[in-house]
C-alpha cells in the first residue's frame, strides 16, 4: 500500500507523455502502471522489427473482434502494445498529425481542443529531423524522420505515378496542406524507433518522483462514493493498492479503458447488472462509439526487384543488418509503408477522403500467429493500400465477464454504412488507375491480388468483406464531449459525475482524425498534463 498525488494507469502513447510531464514537478510524486514489460527486446527498438512482434503475446494483447457480421463473420486481430511505450512501441510509425477540420469537430463538442489549441503541443512533442520549417517543432523529445532520402525507388516511382495521376506530391503533409502523395514521416531518432518509452520515459526514469511499475495489472479503480481514491492491481501474484490524493488517469486506451471503467462499476447499468458488478454511476456511452480505419490493398508483381529481393535471402538480411548496425541507415531504420498519400474526391476544402499506403514489398499476412508477418514473398512484388479517412461505421467494446484477465467484447461492425461501401468501391478504382499510370506501369507485371476477381462495384465490395483488415486506429471508446448525455469525459478529460478521475488516451476522440492516431494520442497526453497542471496551480 502507498500513496501518490497521481495514479496514472497504462504506459502508452499518452500515459508515458502524461507521468513523464507531471513528474516536472519535483514536488508531485507519480505513480505509473504498466501491465506489460520494460520492453528492452530489439525488435521494439529497430524499426521494421514491428513485423517480428505483431503475434508476440509478451509485448502484444493479441486482441480479436467477435465475427463482424459485415465481414462474411471473419473475426479482426487487433494488435494493441502490452509494454512501455504501449502501441507506440509495436506501430508502423507513421506520423500524421491530422486535419485542422478533424479538431474543429472535436472544439464543437469540447471547447478548447481545436487546431489552434492542439497545434502548439504537436510542436511541443516534435523533434522534427527534416528541413527546418516554422509550422514544425524541432527541440521537443519524440523523434521524427523525414525518409525520403532513402526510400526505394519503387516507390519514387509511385509518387511519379500518383502524379501523373493528377495527385501533386506534398513534401511535408504535417505543415498544413494535408492533401496529396507524400513519403510518410516516421517517430525515429538516428535509426531508432521513437516510442515514447524511449522519448519521454527513458530520459527521467531516474527521477526520485515518479515510479513506473511494470508487469502490474490495474484490476479496478477504487472509490468512496463517487470520488476516486485510487486503484487495485496484480503484480507478481499479489494484489496490491496504490492510493491518490490528487488523481487517477486511465491511459490503458480504447479497449483497456473502457474495459477497466465497466469493472469498476462505471458502464450501462444493465451490462453491470448482468456481470454483478455493483453500479457506481450508470453510463452507456462507455465502451460505444467505436472508430477504425478499415483498409484494403492490392499486390501488384513487380519486373524490377523490390525490397523482397533485399529482406528475403540470407545475404540480404545479413547486408540490412551491417548496414543497420555499422551506420543505423537502410530498410531496418523505416516502416515498410514508405509511401502514401491523402486524397479528397470532391473539390473544396475539407478533411480527406482516404489515406494511401505504399509499401515496395508485399508479404503474405500470417493467420493467428503461424509466423511473423514480415515473410516477404519469393518473387517481386508491392503493395497499395487505402483507407477511408472519416468511416461512419461504429461498433463497441463490453466486458463479458467479471474477471479482469478475461478479454472484453469487441465488435468493429466495419462496413455498416453505406458511404464506407462507397469510399471502399472509389480508392480501389483509385488504387488500380494510379497503377496504370505510365511510371509504375513499366516496371509492373500484373495485379497478383485480387486480380480479375474484382470488377464490378459489387465485386470490390464482395472481396472488401472477404480480405479487409483494420488499420489498427482503435478509439472513441470514451468519447469527449458536453454532457454525460452524449459523451463520457468533459472537455478538461474529466469522467463525467465522477470527482478525482479522468481519461488521457485515444478513447476520449470525439471523431476519428484523417490518418494514424499515434501521434494524435501522444498529443493527448501532452494536452492532459497542461490541463492538470493548470487546474493545480
Amino acid at each position: 500500500m502507498d500513496e501518490f498525488d497521481y495514479v496514472i494507469v497504462g504506459a502508452g502513447s499518452a500515459g508515458s507523455v502524461l507521468a513523464a510531464r507531471l513528474s516536472e514537478d519535483k514536488v508531485t510524486k507519480v505513480l505509473l502502471l504498466e501491465a506489460g514489460p520494460k520492453g528492452r527486446h530489439p525488435f521494439l527498438h529497430i524499426p521494421i522489427g514491428y513485423g517480428k512482434v505483431f503475434y508476440d503475446q509478451r509485448y502484444n494483447w493479441k486482441y480479436q473482434t467477435n465475427p463482424e457480421p459485415h465481414l462474411n463473420d471473419r473475426s479482426i486481430y487487433w494488435p494493441r502494445g502490452k509494454v512501455l511505450g504501449g502501441s507506440s512501441s509495436i506501430n508502423a510509425m507513421v506520423y500524421v498529425r491530422g486535419h485542422k477540420q478533424d479538431y474543429e469537430e472535436w472544439n464543437a463538442v469540447a471547447p478548447g481542443w481545436g487546431w489552434a489549441d492542439v497545434e502548439p503541443m504537436f510542436r511541443r512533442m516534435e523533434n522534427w529531423l527534416g528541413q527546418p520549417q516554422e509550422e514544425r517543432g524541432r527541440t521537443g523529445p519524440l523523434g521524427i524522420t523525414d525518409i525520403s532520402g532513402q526510400v526505394h525507388p519503387v516507390t519514387r516511382a509511385y509518387i511519379k505515378a500518383a502524379s501523373e495521376a493528377g495527385i501533386p506530391f506534398n513534401p511535408d503533409y504535417n505543415s498544413g496542406d494535408m492533401e496529396g502523395a507524400c513519403f510518410f514521416q516516421i517517430t525515429t531518432k538516428n535509426g531508432i524507433r521513437s516510442s515514447t518509452a524511449n522519448a519521454y520515459l527513458k530520459p527521467v526514469a531516474k527521477r526520485s518522483n515518479l515510479f513506473i511499475l511494470t508487469s502490474a495489472f490495474v484490476t479496478r479503480v477504487l472509490f468512496d462514493g463517487k470520488t476516486a481514491t485510487g486503484v487495485s492491481y496484480v503484480r507478481g501474484g499479489k494484489t496490491l493498492i496504490a492510493k491518490a490524493k490528487r488523481e487517477v488517469v486511465l491511459c490503458g486506451g480504447a479497449i483497456n479503458t473502457p474495459k477497466l471503467l465497466q469493472l469498476s462499476g462505471i458502464g450501462a447499468a444493465p451490462l453491470l447488472h448482468d456481470m454483478g458488478i455493483p453500479v457506481v454511476i450508470d453510463q452507456p456511452h462507455v465502451g460505444q462509439n467505436l472508430i477504425d480505419h478499415m483498409g484494403l490493398e492490392l499486390i501488384y508483381g513487380a519486373t524490377v526487384p523490390t525490397l523482397n529481393q533485399l529482406l528475403r535471402p540470407l545475404w540480404g538480411k545479413a547486408w540490412v543488418g551491417l548496414q543497420f548496425l555499422l551506420r543505423r541507415k537502410g530498410p531496418l531504420t523505416m516502416s515498410l509503408n514508405q509511401g502514401g498519400g491523402f486524397i479528397r474526391f470532391d473539390k473544396g476544402k475539407g478533411a480527406p477522403d482516404i489515406q494511401l499506403y505504399f509499401m515496395p514489398m508485399s508479404y503474405s499476412r500470417a493467420p493467428k500467429g503461424k509466423r511473423p508477418l514480415m515473410s516477404p514473398d519469393p518473387f517481386p512484388a508491392y503493395r497499395i493500400g487505402f483507407n477511408p479517412c472519416k468511416p461512419e461505421s461504429r461498433g463497441y467494446v463490453d466486458i463479458q465477464s467479471p474477471d479482469p484477465f478475461q478479454p472484453p467484447r469487441m465488435q468493429g461492425n466495419y462496413l455498416e454504412a453505406e458511404k464506407d461501401r462507397q469510399i471502399m468501391i472509389a480508392g480501389t478504382r483509385l488504387i488500380r488507375r494510379i497503377a496504370k499510370m505510365p511510371a509504375l506501369a513499366t516496371l509492373t507485371d500484373k495485379e497478383i491480388f485480387p486480380g480479375n476477381t474484382m470488377e464490378t462495384d459489387d465485386d470490390i465490395i464482395a472481396v472488401a468483406r472477404d480480405i479487409s483488415w483494420t488499420v489498427f486506429h482503435q478509439c472513441g471508446t470514451c468519447r469527449m464531449g458536453r454532457d454525460e448525455k452524449t459523451s463520457v469525459v468533459d472537455k478538461t478529460l474529466k469522467v463525467h459525475g465522477i470527482s478525482n478521475l479522468r481519461i488521457a488516451d485515444a478513447s476520449i476522440f470525439p471523431s476519428i482524425p484523417s490518418g494514424n492516431t499515434n501521434a494524435p494520442a501522444i498529443m493527448v497526453g501532452e494536452m492532459a498534463a497542461n490541463i492538470i497542471r493548470n487546474e493545480a496551480l
